[in-house]
């Protein structure tokens, strides 16, 4: 791994939470931009679960963030 690769993944590290899932979508999608037609079915399927995966992790995090502010709101 270069230099350069080895700064990013430091400078990445000191990310958010929220930024590092940004960024990191944002890396991936540029990789596979350039390799997409080199992917087969089966590949794309995969790729396609996992995000479906974290998206809905992502989207359960949100929910329980949104009951606790209810939950503190109610107790005021």
């Amino acid at each position: 791994m270069s230099t350069t690769s080895k700064q990013i993944l430091k400078s990445f590290e000191h990310l958010p939470a929220s930024e590092k899932r940004e960024v990191a979508s944002q890396i991936i999608r540029r990789a596979f931009a350039f390799d997409r037609h080199q992917l087969d079915a089966a590949q794309l399927a995969t790729l396609y679960a996992n995000f479906a995966d974290e998206d809905r992790s992502l989207a359960e995090e949100g929910i329980e963030d949104y009951d606790k502010g209810l939950g503190g709101e109610d107790a005021r």
